[in-house]
């Protein structure tokens, strides 16, 4: 793995970055500032679940419109029992949303996800994971976001350990909540307002077998 010294120092022209996630907001909750403070790189989003949801998508447009992105979605299986989906399929779901790359960045979830539990963030992380490999994503560096709510004990925070943080100020984490109230339409007090961290933090890797070993390393009988 390797650590970026300096988040905040853009190479000449910015960067071509794609955000592979599982669900609308999740792109905001967990880099939103980091796509925020960045707007002369050329950001991509794809989320793989709710593309059918006559709330949630329009929503996600809209978002991608206020922060400079473009961005397609997919609508895997996304019902409250969870259904384990096979990364297979994931993959078959995530592969005719992909643009051209290659790409400077990519950004997904970590392997047990962001908080206890969610299958499809876990599944994301997987699918992505494999399609570097397979080298049908191709990238220079696939990052992983790095939080944990303590088996429920507490809201989601970033792990400690993880090589780059991301603290936001003032300016950047009002107008990453402000995407989560007020365009994403979740009350203040919700669970998602109170949840949106004000610093990020990622795993990083530049070579797609470290990546898929990491998700091996942190996730039980998974077979890539």
């Amino acid at each position: 793995m390797n650590a970026e010294t300096n988040p905040h120092v853009d190479p000449p022209g910015g960067r071509d970055a794609l955000v592979v996630v599982a669900h609308p907001d999740d792109e905001i909750l967990w880099c939103g500032g980091l796509i925020l403070g960045h707007p002369n790189w050329r950001w991509h989003i794809i989320t793989l679940c709710r593309a059918g949801d006559e709330d949630r998508a329009p929503k996600f447009y809209r978002v991608l419109e206020l922060v400079g992105a473009h961005g397609a979605m997919g609508d895997l299986d996304d019902g409250p029992d969870q259904r384990p989906l096979d990364t297979d399929e994931v993959q078959r779901t995530l592969e005719p949303l992909l643009p051209t790359g290659p790409w400077d960045l990519v950004l997904t979830h970590g392997p047990r996800g962001e908080y206890t539990r969610h299958r499809r963030h876990e599944e994301v992380c997987r699918a992505t994971a494999a399609l570097w490999r397979r080298g049908v994503i191709r990238t220079r560096e696939l990052r992983m976001f790095a939080f944990t709510d303590d088996e429920r004990r507490q809201l989601p925070h970033v792990i400690e350990a993880a090589p780059l943080q991301l603290a936001l100020d003032d300016v950047l984490f009002n107008k990453k909540r402000e995407l989560i109230t007020a365009t994403y339409g979740f009350a203040p007090d919700s669970w998602e307002a109170r949840a949106t961290p004000r610093k990020e933090a990622f795993w990083t890797f530049d070579r797609p077998e470290e990546a898929v070993a990491w998700v091996r390393q942190h996730q039980e009988n998974i077979a890539l």
